[in-house]
């Protein structure tokens, strides 16, 4: 009987215009805005190196993935100082690689330097937990990489998810994701950066 009438006076309270849904933080709150989040729907850019390059970037997973795929290739190449340890690589574009790299490329350095696409965006599955203290909250979540074309699709696994916790503050027009460094709350750009994979 008391918890009817508590919940009643509450509805009743929220009747008011000082009431909003972003006043309670609940899982489903927390997922809108984690999702709507600048960092959160930042995409993830590849940089592709061409030219010379050194062997340990040649041999990089990354690399190896776009060899396999056939869309670089590399010759032997003498490493300019500063580049070590040989051998170093020439690393060009397969004909292969540039009918499908080229249509993705969103930003490009002068000459040989590194190529940028976006391959891949994140994807929320869930909402782990919120553990609240006052007007400050911490919301554990999981999500994965979601490829948005080809080469997204061959360097990032949708099968592997990430587990990261990020903090909120309670304002005077509701809950807000902690999207910059503040004291005691981990930033969602901070965490997204520091995920570690777990499993799904």
């Amino acid at each position: 009987m008391r918890v009817t009438k508590t919940l009643l006076l509450a509805a009743l309270l929220c009747l008011g215009p000082a009431c909003s849904p972003r006043d309670f933080l609940t899982r489903r709150l927390a997922a809108d805005l984690i999702s709507a989040s600048d960092a959160f729907k930042a995409p993830q850019v590849f940089w592709l190196k061409t030219g010379i390059v050194s062997n340990k970037d040649f041999s990089s997973p990354d690399s190896m993935v776009l060899q396999h795929h056939g869309w670089i290739i590399g010759t032997t190449a003498q490493c300019p100082p500063g580049v070590e340890p040989p051998p170093c690589w020439d690393v060009l574009l397969t004909p292969l690689g540039v009918d499908t790299i080229r249509p993705l490329i969103t930003t490009a350095s002068p000459g040989n330097g590194p190529i940028g696409m976006q391959v891949a965006r994140r994807e929320l599955l869930r909402i782990s937990g919120i553990s609240k203290a006052g007007n400050v909250a911490d919301v554990e979540f999981t999500w994965r990489w979601a490829s948005l074309n080809e080469v997204g699709a061959a360097l990032y696994d949708s099968g592997v998810h990430y587990r990261s916790t990020v903090g909120f503050r309670a304002y005077d027009n509701g809950w807000r994701v902690v999207e910059h460094n503040v004291p005691s709350s981990q930033s969602l750009d901070e965490t997204l950066r520091t995920a570690q994979p777990t499993a799904p």
